[in-house]
């Protein structure tokens, strides 16, 4: 079945959830694990902590809810309950769903979309925390630590968040996470670098269309990353800046102008104002020092704005670079900063809370509530260009947040069928499309 409407996509979240492993044992089962994943989902779906609770009430008064109507859950458990049914489950059991979603937005061509220079597909990665606390009774054995010079500890977990972007794209589409865990038979503490190659290595090859680029901060520029990239057959353009990677940097003060290193200038508008967009860039230049180092192409962009230098970015890249594709590498480069404004900055910012504690555990609760809400982001994502009154009804409204506190307050009060009555209901409120017509 081709995913397109939101019951669909809740009808394979629910057929993975079917599946998780029940540690339960005997009869005590009122609640399936369908159930009490979906109850959870819900929450971070509506962006509602209340959600759940508000529909325990609409049952008791209308005898029907939103939560069986929109996402099939009969009976609602309490929270703790579901935190401990959840909290054994690792987080790769709901993959699936993320595969599931991606497939549908390839088959039906969105992620042609998000395409760059080369016309490859950008793919941009970056760690980020979730959870942190200086608790000795909040942490488990997933847990990241930092020990400090007073004595504290602040555990924490973390986890690399990949994203599919393009410049100009409002939108992030996500990808399965690789969490930052302590390793077995590691001694070293697990880093950002080490859960990036895990995820290449676990994920490459699926994610891998034969022309994609991965887009990271300075972190990534370095040598074991880079080659790993090119292992699995990906394109890289990576931020490199020059006080920690002073070797490159001197190997570029030492090329000779306009032979070894070359310049273009090029005037941008941006909205309604111009730019000035210097690029300089070099070919075949080592990485590092040491003896076959890998060789990459680097570029350097400052941009100038009635005089006053208002950006200023270092790149490298695998793609030989030419006065022609310069500022596509540039472009290229600039959009890894997507993965923070429209990923990690909404997911904070922007309505999930990703950092609230809705549960740590004792196992892997943390994660694989993490990894919920994520998801609830990649439905978001999915219903913004597959579903149409949901993508007019959010660009009429003015922002994000009012969107989300009109579907809060919706669902609190008003009992909906169907989520395309919801949606049929907020268009004729608004006025949008047919329902306009209609009054006119």
């Amino acid at each position: 079945m081709s995913l397109k409407r939101f019951d669909q996509l809740i009808g394979t979240l629910r057929e993975c959830l079917a599946g998780l492993p029940d540690k339960r044992k005997g009869s005590n089962t009122q609640y399936s694990m369908e159930t009490i994943g979906l109850s959870a989902f819900s929450v971070f779906f509506t962006q509602s902590p209340s959600f759940l609770s508000h529909q325990k009430s609409m049952e008791i008064d209308k005898g029907q809810s939103n939560a069986q109507t929109l996402f099939g859950i009969e009976k609602v458990p309490t929270p703790n309950h579901i935190r401990a049914m959840l909290d054994p489950v690792e987080p790769e059991a709901i993959f699936p769903v993320y595969d599931a979603v991606y497939r549908a937005l390839d088959e039906q061509g969105i992620l042609e979309s998000f395409r760059g220079v080369k016309n490859t597909r950008y793919i941009a990665l970056d760690g980020t925390w979730y959870f942190s606390s200086q608790s000795e009774h909040i942490h488990c054995k997933n847990c990241s630590s930092i020990h400090h010079k007073s004595g504290e500890c602040t555990h924490y977990h973390s986890a690399i968040t990949p994203v599919i972007v393009a410049p100009g794209k409002p939108y992030a589409i996500p990808l399965r996470p690789e969490f930052i865990v302590p390793q077995d038979g590691h001694a070293k503490q697990d880093c950002e670098i080490a859960a990036s190659k895990r995820w290449l290595d676990k994920n490459g090859a699926f994610y891998n269309t034969g022309n994609d680029t991965l887009l990271g901060d300075d972190l990534y520029a370095h040598q074991p990353f880079c080659r790993r990239a090119l292992l699995h057959n990906f394109h890289f353009i990576l931020v490199c800046k020059p006080e920690s990677h002073i070797d490159l940097s001197k190997w570029i003060d030492l090329l000779e102008p306009g032979k070894d290193i070359h310049t273009t200038k090029m005037r941008v508008k941006n909205g309604n104002h111009w730019e000035e967009h210097t690029c300089r860039y070099a070919n075949t230049v080592p990485l590092t020092e040491e003896e076959g180092a890998l060789k990459v192409n680097w570029s350097e962009v400052t941009v100038t704005a009635k005089g006053r230098q208002i950006y200023h970015n270092s790149f490298v890249t695998d793609f030989p670079i030419t006065g022609d594709n310069v500022a596509g590498i540039v472009a290229g480069g600039r959009a890894r900063w997507k993965i923070e404004n429209e990923n990690n900055n909404v997911l904070k910012n922007r309505g999930y809370n990703l950092e609230h504690n809705f549960g740590h555990g004792k196992e892997h609760l943390a994660s694989m509530l993490v990894s919920l809400n994520i998801l609830a982001f990649l439905f978001h994502a999915f219903l913004s260009f597959c579903d149409e009154a949901y993508r007019l009804i959010r660009s009429t409204l003015p922002t994000r947040r009012t969107f989300f506190e009109h579907i809060r307050a919706l669902t609190c009060y008003i009992w909906f069928p169907s989520w395309q009555a919801l949606m049929d209901f907020m268009m004729r409120g608004l006025e949008i499309g047919s329902y306009a017509k209609a009054k006119n």
